[in-house]
């Protein structure tokens, strides 16, 4: 589909992908919009006349999220229908809104934020890294999807800075405390929940499309010295809860037609409630991180062991219900290349050798002023798209 944008099909915002996303208007407002190309369109404008404008009206897309997929669908089929129709075209290119980064904003409200641990080649790393003459992997790892409560008041748009954080260290007298000197970024992909789940009553893993209402890129910025010391025995806190960074373009799993594949073998074999066969619900997605413009790894999201249908499965299993919003972070994807690791905890093997950057410096972990690029690409039945990169720049504490 190419309408009569002319866009490259090679572009990674065509009219095959149509992520959803919020804009500061002139007057100081906030809009809902939906990216084609370097561009936006209202949603309001797009949906116009019908009765699914009135979803559109409150600066965010809380209220479109919670509509559910059948509107989901219906929405996107009225944004490709105009942006398709010769006749419309006149109107449509004078409403059109340039896209720039300083203008987006946190697209939707963040209600509970869980990261999981979905990695094996990552959760591998880190275990021979911390536990090198133990068993890599812990006991429950591949009978069920580790995850942690995040703090959801610290997640923040694409292009926000990231302030070192300061708290406790192990130091060789006791604790100390001061700014981190290991803050380093975490390469994840975030699924965003739209339609809410009922309390009490779990959602099977085939049923996470009814509520995942689309996908963006996280870096889940980590403190790994304060996260040393305070994680045992009840896990991450004060080492991760700073900051989370999420892309401002949000991917419908409709974009994401093709891209669905199959996860690599589970062994030993899971629980029923999480076989999340035969509808395949991993996605081949090729992560690419940036530190300072250079290159340092390109994670492949299509080997990550627990798949979103699990993460949905599993969230929901003792009752807790899902809430418009709710942010499920993948964990860190990694794969099984050197290169293709994603956290400097893995890439420079937790500061035992250090990294060399374009600019000829070396990183064993974050310095102020270092700014990450998060990017992403899938190829889908339509065509190749890019979802929206995450940035970051860390300044001083």
């Amino acid at each position: 589909m190419t309408g009569w944008l002319a866009l490259p099909e090679d572009h990674p915002f065509g009219l095959h992908h149509l992520p959803y996303g919020v804009l500061s208007t002139d007057s100081g407002g906030h809009q809902p919009v939906v990216r084609i190309g370097d561009q936006a369109l209202s949603l309001a404008v797009a949906t116009a006349g019908t009765r699914h404008s009135a979803l559109f009206t409150d600066g965010n897309l809380d209220r479109f999220l919670a509509a559910g997929r059948g509107v989901w669908s219906d929405v996107r089929a009225q944004v490709v229908a105009r942006l398709n129709d010769p006749a419309l075209r006149a109107e449509t290119e004078a409403l059109l809104l340039p896209v720039s980064p300083r203008a987006a904003r946190l697209p939707f409200t963040v209600m509970d934020y869980v990261d999981f641990y979905a990695s094996e080649h990552h959760a591998t790393n880190v275990g021979r890294i911390f536990r090198p003459d133990g068993e890599a992997l812990t006991p429950n790892w591949k009978h069920m999807p580790i995850g942690y409560h995040g703090r959801s008041g610290t997640v923040v748009v694409s292009g926000s800075d990231v302030r070192r954080p300061s708290g406790q260290v192990r130091g060789e007298d006791g604790p100390r405390f001061g700014p981190t000197e290991r803050l380093d970024f975490e390469a994840e992909v975030g699924f965003v929940v739209g339609a809410g789940s009922e309390p009490g009553n779990p959602v099977p893993t085939g049923a996470f499309r009814d509520h995942v209402f689309g996908v963006c890129l996280l870096n889940d910025w980590s403190a790994r010295d304060l996260q040393a010391w305070e994680y045992v025995p009840l896990g991450p806190f004060l080492g991760k809860s700073f900051a989370t960074s999420v892309s401002a373009w949000i991917t419908p799993l409709e974009a994401l037609d093709g891209a669905w594949c199959p996860p690599p073998p589970r062994t030993p074999p899971v629980l029923p409630y999480l076989e999340d066969e035969p509808t395949p619900a991993g996605l081949n997605l090729d992560l690419a991180v940036s530190l300072n413009d250079c290159l340092v790894s390109r994670p492949p999201f299509a080997t990550m062991y627990w798949t979103v249908a699990q993460f949905v499965a599993h969230t929901t299993i003792n009752g807790a219900h899902l809430r418009t919003g709710d942010l499920l972070g993948s964990g860190t994807v990694s794969g099984p290349e050197p290169a293709q690791r994603g956290s400097l905890l893995e890439l420079t093997w937790a500061g035992k050798e250090p990294i060399a950057l374009s600019d000829g410096t070396t990183r064993q972990f974050l310095l102020d002023g270092d700014e990450v690029v998060l990017r992403a690409t899938a190829v889908t039945s339509c065509g190749p798209i890019g979802l929206g990169e995450v940035r970051g720049r860390v300044v001083p504490s």
